[in-house]
Formats: C-alpha cells, structure tokens, sequence
C-alpha cells in the first residue's frame, strides 16, 4: 500500500490503538497553550470512547514516582478497570520496549497518539512509530505543551515526518462511521462535546 492511500484510508475501531503518553500531573502544571481543565477533559474523552468502540488504549508515564508525578487521577478513572499505565525512563516512549511490546500486542497499524508535552511525547513516538511503517496520528487537542512556539514547532515537525494531525472527536467519530449503530448514544456520550449537549437540549424540546 502506498503512503498516500495508507494515510486516506479511514481510521476504524478494528485498525487504531490509542497511546496515552505522560499526561502526569507534574507536566500538566506546566501547559500553556490549552487550558489544563479543557485538555484533561478531551484526553478523558478520548480514553471512554475508545473504550465504547472496543479500541484498546495503551498508557504510560515517565519518572511517575520522582520527577513528573502520576498520572492525573481523571484519566485513570476513565481508564479499564485494572489497567496497568507504563512507567519508564526514555524520553520517548516508542523506545521503551514494554511499549512497543504493547501496541504490537493489539495488531492495529493505526495508532492514535496524545501526550504531555505535545512536541516531545506525542510528536517523538509517533514519528518513530510512522518510521516504524505504522500509520500515526496525533489528537492535538488530547495534548499539550509549555508555549505557543512549542506547539507550533512541534506541528511542523509532526507534518514534516508524515504524521496526521487531527483531534481526539474526530478520530473517534471517524472510527464509529455509522450514527445508527447501537453504540452511537454512548460514543457521543463519552466525547461529551459541548456544543454536542445543546444540540441533544434543542433536539430534546422539538420532542416535547
């Protein structure tokens, strides 16, 4: 398959895997570019629906019990219930072998990435996860950096080396694909996007 038409074909909840990467409480102290409270709750929202869709995520953290912190407590609430978050000491994640062990566990090509700092945790396993023949994509709005000049930079370099960019609605919008599924309510549910709550309100008093 070419590089082109790996990148057009479309996320499914059969090919992706989520990577969660670092969203620590020490780092998240440091984000500038998004509000914390807005990121902490996309990132969350991913990590559900992924789970209403069947798609596995995989979590993990650098320096947990020194220097970055745990993992923010919403997010391990979101996560499946006994779900074991990868600790480890390379910067990037792609080169720790537990995580790279655990996306080839679940034998999807698309991986879904997010992380603390958005230009160093998400954008440096995904580019190595895309040299990797993988197909990486990055919910932008799921990560998050210390500046404006960060983030921008880190886009670039992401674009550079072939990784998509998108959001974390987006992408798990485009892996439910069909709004008649039985799953659809609870997909949306956990997206929990605002604009999504008035529309169901509107909806709700035509209904009445």
């Amino acid at each position: 398959m070419s590089e082109r038409s790996k990148i057009l074909e479309p996320v499914t909840r059969d090919n992706a895997a989520v990577v969660l990467v670092d969203h620590q409480v020490g780092l998240l102290s440091g984000v500038r570019d998004i509000a914390v409270g807005e990121l902490k709750h996309n990132v969350v929202a991913l990590a559900r629906a992924a789970a209403v869709l069947g798609i596995p995520v995989i979590a993990t953290t650098t320096a947990a019990d020194s220097m970055w912190g745990p993992t923010t407590p919403e997010l391990v609430e979101a996560l499946p219930a006994g779900q074991k978050i990868i600790d480890r000491s390379t910067v990037n994640a792609w080169h720790d072998d537990r995580v790279r062990e655990a996306v080839e566990a679940t034998g999807r090509r698309k991986l879904i990435f997010a992380g603390v700092s958005l230009e160093v945790c998400a954008a440096l396993p995904a580019i190595s996860a895309t040299a990797a023949g993988y197909d990486a994509y990055v919910a932008v709005d799921a990560s998050g950096t210390f500046s404006q000049a960060k983030r921008e930079a880190g886009l670039l370099r992401m674009q550079q080396a072939g990784v998509v960019v998108s959001d974390y609605a987006t992408l798990m919008v485009e892996a439910l694909a069909d709004n008649a599924l039985p799953e659809a309510g609870a997909c949306y549910a956990a997206l929990d996007m605002p604009f999504a709550v008035l529309v169901g309100q509107i909806s709700a008093a035509y209904r009445a």
